[in-house]
């Protein structure tokens, strides 16, 4: 069988976030921030043109998506212990065990994750990068989908989509 992919690895496929891990005891991390950088793999059939996808064409929809996350504090919305409130409009509450902040709610996305984890920064942004480009390329013939998550280097986690 042979398969073709397209494989984006740009330095500007960045964004800078703040979050904190909350381990399987309940633990919290401090609220800390990263340099996060996003690799993709899309693996499709060939086009009439000879393309996966024009490399044109695909980077400014993960850069995109990548801008979106860029100079927030990432929070996971689905974690049962940890609250967000908004108050007054403009700012939001967070609760976590002893633990209270209040942010400007333009700095604050809420995730639909459990924890924000780089295994599911990987899936979430897996997850839209594929309902983006498929709205996009409605002709995209997406075989697999490889969506990396680097917090520093050398230490990242890896989304991967494969059709059935």
């Amino acid at each position: 069988m042979e398969s073709w992919s397209i494989e984006m690895d740009k330095e500007d496929f960045k964004f800078s976030a703040a979050h904190f891990l909350i381990f399987p005891d309940g633990t919290p991390e401090r609220l800390h921030g990263h340099n996060y950088r996003v690799y993709v793999q899309v693996q499709a059939a060939l086009t009439e043109h000879g393309l996966v996808l024009d490399f044109k064409m695909v980077k400014p929809v993960i850069r995109a998506l990548v801008d979106e996350l860029d100079e927030h504090w990432l929070l996971p919305g689905r974690h049962p212990g940890l609250r967000v409130t908004p108050q007054d409009g403009a700012r939001v509450e967070v609760r976590y065990r002893d633990r209270y902040y209040v942010a400007p709610q333009e700095d604050v996305i809420v995730l639909p994750v459990n924890n924000t984890s780089a295994e599911n920064l990987s899936t979430w942004i897996g997850h839209e990068l594929r309902r983006r480009l498929l709205e996009r390329f409605p002709r995209l013939a997406l075989e697999r989908l490889e969506v990396a998550v680097e917090e520093s280097p050398g230490q990242r986690g890896v989304y991967r989509y494969a059709r059935d």
